[in-house]
């Protein structure tokens, strides 16, 4: 493989893009809007800059990656010679699925289709193409060129070839692979959003405020951030996606999202990219945000934390 096309230029699509480039491989990356992928690949250069001053990689490495990186705004085109195409869009079946309609139609007979998803099921997607045994997930953690975890998932028809094909590619590009089978949320997501929710619930229930939730967690736990910032960074309208294609997947309301989530999407503080969620980031830095009815902390106030 030499060709890698990226579908999506936000943050996990400019990081798969960035950690491909720096291994030696032809991008494309790919997105509807270019505004979207001239600030991917600002990011891009940014993020390796990071890298050059930590001594992590050098000037002319850093400039020889970004030239492998071409955008485009058509997936016809940016797809053409791609050998593989890993799709990062926004974690939403239809979409997926229109994507992946449209790649098995402008891609070569022996491109592998993956997705980036964290929850939809591969099966499903593989589903919409004339060939399911060469569609395969490939989650990738974030931040994408720090995080060393790609959670490999073989749908129902993936082929032996195909998972083993992307199993040393992963390898290659430096990460570690581990393979799942199709099933709602994988295991990442279906270990992980559980616990984001039943931290969310307890903050709703006044159990806690949002710092001792994160403290317990990271201090008692030994998580490197707690929940709660946790879901901030993944983003709340994307932790109540996984939860609802959990709940769906398995019909257990054991997965079923709190109102407080629900809520908290609804009004648009979706964490880190909306500037606002159980921190504030508006101001470049995290500050604990009061959301309406809650104190910062459940003993400052007579109601001890409880929705008023």
């Amino acid at each position: 493989m030499k060709n890698i096309a990226v579908i999506g230029g936000g943050t996990m699509g400019n990081g798969i893009a960035h950690v491909f480039a720096q291994n030696g491989f032809q991008v494309a990356l790919i997105d509807v809007k270019k505004e979207i992928l001239d600030k991917a690949f600002a990011t891009i250069q940014k993020n390796m800059d990071r890298q050059v001053t930590k001594g992590s990689l050098t000037e002319e490495q850093k400039q020889a990656s970004l030239t492998r990186i071409a955008l485009y705004t058509s997936i016809s085109d940016g797809v053409e010679n791609a050998d593989l195409v890993i799709e990062a869009a926004t974690e939403n079946v239809d979409i997926k699925l229109n994507i992946f309609r449209q790649l098995d139609g402008f891609t070569r007979e022996h491109c592998i289709l993956a997705s980036n998803t964290s929850s939809i099921s591969i099966t499903k997607i593989g589903s919409v193409t004339t060939r399911p045994e060469k569609v395969i997930g490939m989650h990738f953690m974030n931040p994408v060129p720090v995080m060393k975890l790609v959670e490999i998932i073989g749908g129902y028809k993936t082929s032996k070839e195909t998972t083993d094909t992307i199993v040393e590619l992963t390898k290659a590009i430096g990460k570690v692979p581990a393979f799942t089978n199709d099933y709602p949320g994988f295991i990442s997501n279906r270990v992980l959003l559980p616990m984001i929710n039943e931290a969310i619930l307890s903050l709703e229930q006044g159990v806690a405020g949002v710092e001792e939730i994160d403290t317990i967690m990271k201090l008692g736990m030994a998580h490197p951030m707690g929940p709660l910032q946790l879901a901030d960074f993944i983003g709340l309208d994307v932790c109540l996606a996984i939860l609802n294609v959990l709940q769906d997947g398995f019909k257990n309301p054991k997965y079923a999202p709190c109102n407080l989530l629900i809520n908290m999407v609804t009004a648009g503080d979706l964490g880190v990219k909306s500037g606002r969620g159980f921190y504030d980031y508006s101001h470049g830095t995290k500050e604990l945000v009061v959301a309406p009815g809650f104190s910062k902390n459940k003993n400052e106030s007579e109601g001890q934390g409880m929705p008023s």
